[in-house]
């Protein structure tokens, strides 16, 4: 067993299932230089950890060689699928698709192809189905193209093997209040703001989204909440951030006890990260930290 603060993981994403909690995450060891695959890590209680198992390892001729990013596993249609973000210099970075048939995996190559566009650099996809039964994906444009990152999402094929039609852009980083700019540099003619990890929940009749940019020099988690229930409605950003204490890229959980759990990485400083759990509550139509 392995306590949860050695654990050395970014992006940690918790998927309970039959009363166990499988969380992944990107391999703080080889985040930024190395290949490899993703870990997963099984508990009953989020403190106490099985693992690793290695969920996804590289395949031979896989196209990506380097930053294994932001593992996402969603059940959907009786399997379970990855969305997982990885680059090639020569290429792109981008966001594909992986299937497996237990949280644990082995997951495997599904989409033939990356699923955001060749010529976009693309991270953090996360997977959403809507009122009518179609399946999304909502992934960051990266700011190291574009300057001020956005947002977007893409329908899916049903068997969630390619994209269907093109991205839209949902907002950019500069819409969100608390949000300033995280490089001395201009690209693209912007100023430089991080979208990342974006994550959403359905509240009532509204969509919440999580995703995390910098404020005030400190990685932070913001809201932005989409009242027409439609995720190409009008997403409003919330003036202040959920979370700015140098943590981010988070998600939203539920224990098997009925509690409201935030789970994000903390500090954001290779290699140092390590998961981080808050419970949060429902406050004025939105979520806030419990105090």
């Amino acid at each position: 067993m392995i306590k949860r603060e050695d654990i050395g993981i970014r992006d940690p994403f918790i998927l309970p299932h039959e009363g166990k909690y499988y969380m992944f995450g990107t391999d703080n060891r080889t985040a930024w230089h190395g290949v490899s695959g993703f870990p997963c890590y099984i508990s009953e209680d989020l403190e106490n950890w099985e693992g690793p198992i290695v969920a996804f390892e590289r395949p031979e001729g896989f196209w990506a060689n380097d930053n294994f990013w932001a593992p996402e596993v969603h059940e959907y249609k009786g399997a379970f699928y990855m969305f997982a973000s990885f680059y090639n210099a020569e290429k792109t970075r981008a966001t594909q698709i992986l299937r497996a048939e237990k949280p644990e995996g082995p997951y495997r190559v599904w989409s033939p192809e990356p699923i955001t566009p060749a010529d976009w650099l693309c991270l953090d996809g996360t997977f959403f189905v809507d009122d009518d039964g179609k399946p999304w994906m909502v992934f960051c444009h990266e700011w190291l193209q574009i300057g001020i990152g956005e947002i977007c999402a893409v329908e899916l094929s049903p068997d969630l093997t390619h994209p269907v039609g093109d991205p839209v852009t949902l907002f950019a980083a500069d819409e969100a209040p608390w949000v300033t700019p995280n490089d001395p540099r201009i690209i693209a003619g912007n100023p430089c703001m991080v979208t990342d990890g974006p994550y959403i929940v359905r509240e009532g009749g509204k969509l919440v989204m999580f995703w995390s940019s910098f404020s005030n020099g400190n990685y932070a988690e913001g809201i932005a909440v989409n009242t027409s229930g439609k995720i190409t409605g009008e997403w409003i950003q919330q003036a202040e951030p959920l979370f700015d204490k140098d943590g981010g890229h988070g998600m939203l959980f539920e224990t098997f006890d009925g509690k409201l759990m935030f789970s994000l990485h903390r500090p954001n400083n290779n290699p140092f990260e390590r998961p981080c759990f808050f419970e949060l509550e429902r406050k004025n139509g939105t979520f806030v930290v419990k105090e």
